[in-house]
């Protein structure tokens, strides 16, 4: 029969990830023609327990390059979003026991521009990004010990088997040479 023990370890006792879509809107200061291109830079971002739920606060910015006065000239609109997301992060069956968790907040898809257009003088984009979230905390995890003990090997001294190995060599020149030869 198998005796357990119990260690204190820290581990991942939640983890998840979510799709994040939010619309905004930015008014030109010259009157939009065609939407270019929407790129955005700079997405920083970090977590933190609130209660139960985990809270990701962050922010990213947005260059938007438009045409103009009658698709004959282009400026671009730089503005910076930020955001904050609660999120629910699925437990594993372990139980934490100590009060400290530590939130890893990775960013598995930046943001991106899914959707740009022009809506009464202004433009409205929307922008998705993947987020995933870790809880670490101290935990116990249980494991099977053997308390039977191995066996011992038998460690040879290298100078021991150079002796009986010198001797054998030795007593085998004896037996071999032959003394009527040397006269």
């Amino acid at each position: 029969m198998a005796s357990f023990k119990e260690i204190v370890t820290k581990a991942v006792i939640g983890k998840g990830k979510k799709t994040f879509t939010s619309t905004n809107s930015v008014t030109p200061s010259v009157e939009a023609s065609t939407i270019l291109g929407c790129w955005v830079i700079n997405h920083n971002f970090r977590g933190y327990k609130t209660g139960d739920s985990i809270t990701v606060e962050g922010s990213y910015d947005i260059n938007i390059w438009y045409s103009c006065e009658n698709d004959t000239k282009t400026e671009v609109i730089k503005q910076t979003d930020s955001y904050i997301e609660k999120v629910n992060v699925p437990r594993k069956n372990t139980t934490n026991i100590s009060g400290d968790e530590e939130i890893i907040v990775r960013s598995l898809k930046q943001p991106s521009c899914i959707k740009a257009e022009i809506v009464d003088g202004k433009i409205v984009y929307t922008i998705e990004k993947d987020l995933g979230i870790e809880i670490v905390g101290d935990t116990k995890v249980k494991i099977a010990i053997d308390e039977d003990e191995d066996e011992w090997d038998i460690i040879e001294d290298a100078n021991e088997n150079t002796e009986e190995n010198n001797d054998e060599v030795s007593k085998q020149i004896d037996e071999e040479v032959k003394e009527e030869f040397l006269d």
